[in-house]
């Protein structure tokens, strides 16, 4: 690692965003990068794969170069090349992946695989004045492929504490978003009208395991938002969007119940492993409700939290230089045969 300039090229392709930054050691952010897929994917009402793939390959290069124009650096700047490997979709992943490997091998710099959700962790510390200061801390990542409890002991070094047993919140944001006549992505539109509300209008479930362990399940909820809608009857069509009633109070009810499961579980999981500070990372932490829940309850509780800036929140690669130069600085790298992995 060239330790003089400090300058890392992060690539993140795991989902549906082709981003580029430049970050110098580990947390001076010079560019950050984002091209969006949303409006592709938007008619689906969720992500297409095949389509998320060929966006990054249009992509991948002028996002690059973008970001290295907005650094006011090149390539010969570099003190190597971090990208994120998994998990995501692997189609989406390979692209990134490829293109970073072609610039270091081509520049003899070095390369470094990162995780994308201990990325996302690390982003919520890249803020403070000293980032190594809020760890350790219990990190909960939620989005709309991932929510899940993590012992963070520091930014190299997390360990699975538990994870939802079937959809992400951000997928059930999405599906929920569908059921309501509401736009893609679904976290906004529905937090939108959410605020139209009664979040106590309808007692919609929460999870709790049988055997008091955190954990998360989302797949219920959102078939009692279906259940509601259709009357009680599965089968029967969903309403159209003017003729639901009471549209707000279930876009609210079912938020509450969402942002309910995502505090109490955290919390209750930070009391038993003697956790002071959480940390809340990924899509869903912009989420004003899950903001305001998760401060109010964690202060009265005595811990700590944190989140980072909204557009730190959704995929970038901030993220991933800034953790990428945390593995490069302790000597960590990849060889050119690293792989995509989509777990």
């Amino acid at each position: 690692m060239n330790a003089a300039g400090q300058l890392v090229l992060g690539i993140e392709s795991s989902c549906d965003e082709t981003a580029a930054a430049v970050v110098r050691a580990g947390h001076d952010v010079l560019s950050n990068i984002v091209e969006s897929q949303a409006s592709e994917h938007a008619t689906y009402g969720g992500v297409v794969p095949e389509l998320a793939g060929r966006s990054h390959l249009r992509m991948i290069q002028p996002v690059v170069e973008r970001a290295l124009d907005e650094a006011g650096v090149d390539l010969d700047d570099l003190c190597g090349i971090a990208v994120t490997a998994r998990p995501g979709l692997v189609g989406s992943l390979l692209v990134g992946l490829c293109y970073a490997k072609s610039l270091a091998w081509t520049r003899g710099l070095p390369l470094v695989g990162v995780h994308h959700i201990e990325a996302h962790v690390y982003a919520a510390t890249m803020e403070a004045a000293q980032p190594l200061e809020l760890y350790p801390n219990l990190a909960l990542v939620v989005s709309g492929g991932h929510t899940a409890l993590y012992r963070a002991h520091s930014p190299r070094q997390l360990e699975p504490l538990a994870a939802t047993l079937d959809d992400a919140a951000g997928e059930a944001f999405d599906k929920v978003a569908w059921l309501l006549g509401l736009a893609y992505p679904g976290g906004p539109s529905v937090a939108a009208l959410a605020t139209e509300g009664n979040p106590g209008a309808i007692p919609f479930p929460r999870y709790r395991a049988k055997d008091g362990r955190p954990g998360f399940s989302f797949s219920g909820l959102k078939t009692a938002v279906l259940y509601h809608l259709r009357g009680g009857d599965a089968l029967a069509p969903t309403p159209a969007p003017a003729d639901i009633v009471g549209r707000a109070d279930v876009a609210a009810s079912f938020q509450e119940a969402v942002v309910d499961a995502l505090v109490g579980q955290t919390l209750g999981a930070a009391r038993a492993q003697g956790f002071q500070r959480v940390v809340v990372a990924g899509g869903v932490a912009c989420n004003t409700r899950l903001r305001e829940v998760m401060a109010e309850r964690a202060a009265a509780d005595g811990v700590e939290v944190h989140f980072p800036s909204p557009a730190w929140c959704t995929d970038n690669a901030v993220m991933i230089a800034g953790l990428g130069w945390q593995h490069l600085a302790a000597g960590d790298s990849a060889e050119l045969s690293l792989d995509a992995l989509a777990r």
